[in-house]
């Protein structure tokens, strides 16, 4: 039987190309969709493709699943990620079904585990060529001309932040923005009002929805800094959605660099 090694050097065998997966994993359920592959299951967070919203049932949430709902729909594979998911559900699950899980800190994971989802769901030239084309946007993407010291917040009450060894850092690095939080793990806890050498706060409309209003709460505490709205799923989500990545990148650089000259009078 084919056997799969997944992120986590975890191998699972199949005895036929997998049928009825189900993906515990927003951005991973977008790939498989994309790859053509039948997917029986997904999240209530995976919002696209909005058919497959709409259709598709729905198992929990990516932390909180139900394991009767996932037992009535036999899957032959479930798709899972080490940050997204509870490690006890997912070893749960792993002891009843094939579980692929994922484990992506930047780009060349993400690439790495768009290839093996194709290996493993038998859409290897699609996986290939997605995964060339999104390696070529990323390499016609220029860092943004003068560095921009950045506090990307991803929550509010507490708010938090984005440390180095995140998927949003590696992306932040490439549009050419310093990461004030970088000698930190995971998503430290900040408090706006503190941030010092500060250029540019980014607001992510995922997982915490900020909105117009908290842009003028953080510009009361910091009115010489830019901050924007982003969108969290193009700074976040490792799939084929990073295909959109970076012209939204340039789109940015673009729309903070002039801000930046007039608040420092350049």
């Amino acid at each position: 039987m084919p056997a799969f090694t997944d992120q986590l050097g975890r191998t699972i065998t199949l005895d036929r190309p997998p049928s009825r997966i189900i993906s515990l994993v927003p951005s991973q359920t977008e790939l498989l969709y994309d790859l053509g592959a039948n997917v029986v299951g997904l999240t209530k967070f995976c919002v696209h493709p909005s058919a497959w919203f709409r259709e598709k049932p729905r198992i929990g949430g990516t932390k909180q699943i139900r394991p009767d709902s996932i037992a009535r729909l036999h899957p032959d594979l479930i798709i899972a990620n080490k940050e997204e998911n509870d490690r006890d559900q997912v070893e749960a699950l792993a002891a009843k079904y094939p579980v692929w899980v994922s484990d992506v800190r930047n780009l060349a994971d993400a690439l790495a585990m768009i290839r093996s989802v194709g290996e493993i769901v038998g859409r290897v030239p699609k996986a290939q060529s997605l995964a060339a084309d999104i390696e070529k946007a990323f390499s016609n993407l220029q860092p943004a001309a003068r560095p921009l010291r950045t506090a990307y917040f991803i929550w509010r009450n507490p708010w938090m932040s984005t440390g180095g060894d995140t998927f949003i850092h590696d992306m932040l690095q490439r549009c050419g923005f310093t990461n004030l939080f970088s000698t930190q793990s995971r998503y430290p806890i900040v408090e706006p009002a503190a941030l010092t050498n500060c250029d540019l706060v980014l607001l992510s409309s995922e997982p915490y929805p900020f909105r117009d209003k908290h842009i003028a709460e953080i510009q009361d505490m910091l009115p010489d800094v830019i901050v924007r709205l982003v969108d969290g799923e193009l700074f976040s989500w490792y799939g084929s959605r990073l295909l959109q990545a970076p012209d939204y990148f340039r789109s940015l650089q673009a729309a903070c660099l002039p801000d930046l000259r007039k608040n420092n009078d350049l």
